[in-house]
C-alpha cells in the first residue's frame, strides 16, 4: 500500500538513494556521510560533482577530437 499523506515517496526516496550511490561511488564519501548531510548541502555536492564531470568530459572530448585531427 502506498503512502499518500505523510512520509516520503517511493520516487523521491529512490532519488536520494541514488544520490547517495553516486556520492559513494565517484565521490569516494562513505553513506553515513552522504546521508547525513543536510538535504540541501547533499544536493550542492551532488550537483557540484555532476558539473565537475561533465566538465571532464568536455575537456576529454575536446583533446579526443585534436587528436583525431592530427
Amino acid at each position: 500500500m502506498a503512502r499518500t499523506f505523510f512520509g516520503l515517496t517511493p520516487d523521491y526516496m529512490e532519488s536520494v538513494y541514488e544520490q547517495i550511490f553516486n556520492m559513494i561511488h565517484h565521490g569516494n564519501w562513505t553513506f553515513s556521510e552522504a546521508y547525513s548531510l543536510p538535504v540541501g548541502l547533499r544536493f550542492w555536492f551532488f550537483e557540484r560533482m555532476v558539473k565537475q564531470f561533465e566538465k571532464e568530459k568536455e575537456a576529454h572530448e575536446q583533446a579526443a577530437s585534436k587528436a583525431r585531427r592530427r
